[in-house]
C-alpha cells in the first residue's frame, strides 16, 4: 500500500520504513496475514525538533515542515468546494492571527493549555472505537513564534494607537 501510495518501489517503502523503524518514529502495527502486506503506524504523534540544538539538519527540518504545512493548507482550499457544508463551515484557516504580548512563560503557558485541549483527540487515534461514527481525520497546526520584524512594536504595543505616535 506506501508503495501505491506514494508511486515509488515496494522496496523503497520497505527499506524506509525499516529505517524509520530503526530510529523510534514507527513500529509495525500489527501482523498481516498477508506477509506482503505490512501495516506501520507511527509511534508518536507528537514529534518535536529543536533548530537552537539541531544544526543544519533541524532547520533543514523546519523548513520542509512548515512548506508541507502551507501544502496541507492549500490542498484544503482547493478542495473545501467539494466538501460537505457542514465540514466547509467548522474548519478554518486563520484561527487567532493577531499578535499578543507575552512572556516566555506565558507562551510556554499557552502552549500546554492548547496541548491540554488537543490531548483528548490525539488520543483516540490509538483506540478507532473510541472514535464518533460521523469523525474524520483532521490536521491541527498550532504555531506561536514571535513576530521578529516588529520588535520595535513589542516594546510598544500601544505605540499606533495613540494619537502623539
Amino acid at each position: 500500500m506506501c508503495a501505491r501510495h506514494l508511486g515509488t518501489s515496494q522496496a523503497s517503502c520497505s527499506f524506509h520504513l525499516r529505517q524509520l523503524a530503526k530510529y523510534g518514529f514507527v513500529e509495525l502495527a500489527e501482523v498481516s496475514e498477508d506477509r506482503r502486506e505490512r501495516p506501520w503506524r507511527l509511534v508518536d504523534v507528537e514529534q518535536e525538533w529543536s533548530a537552537v540544538d539541531g544544526g543544519p539538519a533541524a532547520d533543514q527540518l523546519d523548513r520542509v515542515f512548515i512548506e508541507r504545512e502551507a501544502e496541507r493548507m492549500q490542498t484544503w482550499r482547493t478542495a473545501s468546494a467539494n466538501m460537505p457544508e457542514p465540514w466547509r463551515r467548522a474548519a478554518f484557516l486563520g484561527g487567532l492571527t493577531v499578535p499578543v504580548t507575552v512572556t516566555v512563560t506565558e507562551l510556554e503557558q499557552i502552549r500546554d493549555q492548547l496541548m491540554a485541549v488537543v490531548s483528548p483527540y490525539v488520543a483516540r487515534l490509538d483506540d478507532p472505537s473510541s472514535r464518533p461514527v460521523d469523525s474524520r481525520l483532521v490536521r491541527l497546526l498550532l504555531s506561536a513564534v514571535p513576530l521578529t520584524h516588529l520588535d520595535d512594536f513589542a516594546t510598544d504595543p500601544l505605540r499606533r494607537r495613540r494619537p502623539d505616535a
